[in-house]
């Protein structure tokens, strides 16, 4: 057997490696002191969103001159009261409730009974139940016959009855039944008092806390930090108390529907259904599982049930697909994912008070990932935004030859704006990120082969997408110019080009590609050649795009010009002024009459770097985007006088 060599670990290997470890140790001791510190760390947890919910109320009583303290024991008073008057209300209904219980014994088996007369005959399963019951018989029959020979046989023999002994214990004392009595008692107690302390505590020292959070988070940039944390708490406290709001006039709504229809115990349902709507998805099918039955139950008949069934389908999907929309978005933040993830985490650690606490608790997190660098893997980890951006899909698309997604993204984006946005904002930052990805030698020649051949599929999948506004916003009167110029992105100067047409063109620009893009040097050169050229004929300029071999000494007097008016050179970095200068110069040779237009589509490109590689390449015109070059082309046709455009950047040479 011939062992491999050991390839010693590099000190960047050993130290991620190190890492690694540590996080994993740390993770399991964070989980472990959650399970074995419940006991105090639920409170805590309780306390803190109670605060998140309070502070909001609190600030609006200091606004009114109410001094900071009283304002605060004054708003922790109110709250606890009202809890501990739903909790005595829901303890008065679940004992109404089980007293109530046997009497509704009778009508479950009376409904029973009726669904077993209504089927057509014995089913499978009844007839199986009756067999083994017969067979349990015969089985038994042999014991009892000879229990009763042996009792027959010797009477004399058979052992005396036993005497029944009763134990009796004395009665408790008066300091027994006392404690009886409050032992139940001690242990909510203590937990709610150390909530209220808690929340008091944090309510009052709540910038205290704040700063030691930035200390922790990176005091580095105070103001950076100060800004997000503030920025987090009042989007955290805003949303629990909308929450709150909202779950609890979905309670009062349940509670009053239910009592209407004549289930028993409507406030109890009620309160449950609120509670139970802080569970995303599944909370409210819990909610409505307990009132169901009790109708079952209580009614005779299946009216109560289906008035029951009626009032969850329709409350809840005005609830959760209208009303919130219009109050707070869309959802919490969090991925769907996350919701079940997170449900099961809190909820196998802390059992059902974990399973109420799961989306608070996670969207806490999310909400400090968003705004504190270091804890920015929280929000990729559990929040709703894509993981990557979209430049990086669609590069990363590119890389596994797969453009059919990337055509699909691009069709939801032309949705809200227009084609040229797209290439500008998505494509070519993708195809930018492809290209520091060559620089620094990691792509290989059969992966650029790849991201050039999805490219050119890409451009074809979406190749009967014209570059119009999306019908929403296309301007048909000044004062819809007006609106739809306030749409438009400061960072899309390009959204508003026009679409021409081919008989309204000049007659040199009727041929059959009035418009040549080529690659400068490379293929990924050569891909943003092949998206300028889609983007061109979507505007009405019919192109044709020719690889990087065409400008070579050998293929230049090969190059077909006939009908050419214009000639974009795509170049995607700007390390070679020399080579753009040839290239220039060879396409002048061929085309004298040609206006020459260099793509320098790097990014962060400097517009004196850009006016600087155009002198120096003698080319007629520079842009930096595709939009930017689009426009060149238009205004070259003479048809359009592009400043009469509203939203259009009018830049000299740089785009």
């Amino acid at each position: 057997m011939i062992r491999q060599p050991f390839k010693a670990r590099t000190p960047e290997e050993l130290i991620a490696l190190l890492s690694a470890v540590a996080t994993a140790i740390l993770a399991v001791i964070i989980i472990m002191l959650l399970y074995f510190g419940r006991e105090i760390i639920i409170p805590i947890a309780l306390a803190i969103l109670l605060s998140f919910v309070l502070a909001p109320l609190v600030g609006l009583l200091q606004r009114v001159r109410v001094p900071r303290g009283l304002a605060v024991v004054s708003v922790v008073i109110i709250a606890f009261a009202l809890i501990f008057a739903m909790g005595s209300l829901l303890a008065t209904q679940l004992a109404q409730l089980a007293g109530d219980l046997p009497r509704y014994q009778s009508t479950i088996s009376e409904k029973i009974q009726s669904f077993r007369e209504t089927t057509a005959g014995r089913g499978t399963l009844e007839r199986a139940s009756g067999m083994l019951k017969d067979l349990s018989k015969e089985l038994d029959k042999p014991k009892e016959s000879a229990s009763a020979l042996g009792a027959s046989a010797s009477p004399k023999a058979a052992a005396p009855k036993p005497v029944p002994v009763e134990v009796r214990q004395p009665d408790p004392g008066a300091l027994e039944s006392l404690q009886s009595l409050i032992s139940p008692l001690l242990h909510p107690l203590a937990t709610t008092g150390i909530i209220v302390i808690f929340v008091i505590f944090i309510l009052l020292q709540r910038e205290d806390l704040r700063n030691r959070l930035i200390r922790l988070a990176g005091s580095h940039d105070l103001q950076r930090t100060t800004a997000a944390l503030d920025d987090a708490a009042n989007r955290l406290s805003r949303l629990f108390l909308i929450q709150l709001l909202l779950n609890g006039s979905f309670g009062i709504v349940i509670g009053i529907g239910l009592w209407l229809i004549g289930v028993p115990s409507a406030i109890l349902w009620g309160i449950l259904a609120a509670v139970l709507r802080f569970v995303p998805y599944i909370g409210a099918v819990i909610a409505a599982a307990f009132p169901l039955t009790l109708a079952v139950a209580v009614d005779p008949t299946w009216t109560m049930l289906l008035w029951t069934v009626a009032l969850f389908l329709v409350v809840e999907p005005i609830v959760g697909h209208v009303i919130e929309p219009m109050v707070y978005g869309h959802s919490t933040g969090l991925s769907p994912v996350a919701v079940v993830a997170s449900a099961t985490f809190w909820t196998a650690l802390w059992g059902p008070i974990g399973l109420v606490l799961a989306t608070p608790l996670t969207v806490c997190l999310v909400v400090l990932g968003r705004h504190v660098e270091r804890l920015e893997f929280l929000d990729v980890m559990f929040g709703d935004r894509p993981a990557l951006s979209p430049p990086e899909i669609f590069y990363q698309r590119m890389l596994a030859g797969d453009p059919t997604e990337a055509s699909e993204k691009a069709e939801e984006f032309l949705k809200e704006r227009s084609l040229s946005s797209y290439y500008d904002e998505v494509a070519l930052k993708g195809l930018q990120l492809a290209q520091a990805d060559a620089e620094r030698g990691a792509l290989d020649s059969e992966r650029l082969i790849k991201i050039r051949d999805a490219v050119s599929e890409f451009a074809n999948n979406i190749s009967e997408q014209d570059d119009r506004l999306p019908a929403k916003i296309v301007p048909t009167t000044d004062v819809e110019a007006t609106s739809a110029v306030e749409t438009v992105a400061e960072d899309a100067p390009y959204e508003n080009l026009p679409v021409l047409r081919k008989e309204d063109l000049p007659p040199e620009w009727q041929g059959e590609n009035p418009v040549l893009c080529v690659a400068g040097r490379s293929l990924i050169d050569e891909a943003a050649a092949i998206m300028l050229g889609q983007l061109s004929t979507a505007h009405g300029l019919l192109a044709r795009v020719e690889g990087a071999e065409a400008l070579s000494t050998a293929n230049i007097f090969r190059l077909e010009t006939a009908g050419v008016a214009i000639v974009c050179l795509v170049y995607m970095e700007a390390s070679g002024p020399a080579h753009m200068r040839y290239s220039v110069r060879r396409l002048r040779r061929k085309l004298p009459k040609a206006t020459i237009i260099l793509g320098c589509w790097m990014k962060d490109m400097d517009p004196a770097a850009l006016e600087s590689l155009r002198e120096g390449a003698k080319a007629d015109l520079a842009a930096t985007s595709l939009g930017g070059a689009l426009k060149h082309c238009i205004e070259a046709t003479g048809v359009v006088d592009i400043s009469t455009i509203p939203g259009v950047q009018l830049s000299g040479t740089a785009a």
